[in-house]
């Protein structure tokens, strides 16, 4: 007789998209995903080329998986179009859905308030704030239905402890706690929660800082502000967005992974 797996089968044979699952976090849902037995794990990003590359990364990683894994390329970032595309994406998925992740976003250098106009608030907020509204609303209608179905949207510690000169962020970032909250009774029974990871250790950081030794620093002072003594691994932080698709009981919720960092 074989044994039971009551947990550790949570997310087998499910259908998972994780928008922005070509790098960092998302990569690692969707790694986390396949380690877990899904049936079929969707990736998403702007880029074709970071599309196939995550896709080879993935199929190279793990050979022998029996998980479908299906890469469509979706742009977030043009604000005239972002719900006619953000349609088109839900589009090419086969089938029902039983779990979307949205960790999605963009490069942006901080400015000072006297430095920041409209043109600017409205770009930083397409991808931050606006895509995982028109994800949700989109999303729902593709989701099996019922408590077991999860939408998991990504933001940030800067919500919560500000950092100089990352005003605009800061308000998105907080604003989605506010928007998971909305979305949790509007979609019920499905779930929506919110990840709030502090600083992780990704590629993200060189492309934001401009260098790696720039980044290096960065990281270094971050590890600094911790209570652990050290930012997020990837495959820490991960843990997190697992937790809030198996837990049939949470929703509405935001969840820290910080390392201590919104103690100090």
């Amino acid at each position: 007789m074989s044994p039971q797996q009551k947990y550790t089968s949570k997310l087998a044979g499910t259908a998972i998209l994780v928008v922005g699952g070509t790098s960092g976090l998302g990569f690692g849902v969707a790694e986390a995903s396949i380690e877990y037995n899904a049936a079929h794990v969707y990736i998403s990003s702007s880029s074709s080329q970071k599309v196939d590359t995550a896709i080879s990364r993935l199929k190279a990683s793990y050979p022998d998986t029996e998980t479908h894994i299906t890469g469509i390329v979706c742009n977030l970032g043009d604000e005239a179009s972002l719900e006619e595309n953000v349609a088109a994406l839900f589009a090419k998925i086969d089938g029902k859905l039983d779990h979307i992740v949205f960790t999605a976003g963009e490069p942006l250098s901080p400015k000072p308030i006297a430095d920041i106009d409209v043109a600017f608030m409205r770009k930083a907020g397409v991808v931050r704030f606006l895509a995982p509204y028109f994800i949700s609303k989109h999303g729902v209608k593709h989701l099996n239905p019922g408590p077991a179905s999860s939408i998991t949207i990504t933001s940030g510690s800067v919500a919560e402890k500000p950092n100089l000169n990352w005003t605009v962020v800061a308000s998105y970032a907080a604003g989605l706690h506010g928007m998971i909250r909305a979305l949790a009774l509007e979609l019920k029974p499905v779930r929506v929660n919110l990840i709030s990871p502090g600083g992780v250790e990704t590629e993200l950081w060189e492309s934001i800082l401009g260098s790696r030794e720039a980044a290096q620093r960065a990281i270094g002072a971050m590890h600094a502000r911790s209570t652990t003594g050290k930012i997020g691994s990837v495959e820490d932080v991960v843990e997190s967005f697992l937790y809030v698709m198996k837990d049939k009981n949470v929703t509405g919720t935001v969840i820290r992974s910080d390392g201590g960092a919104f103690l100090l």
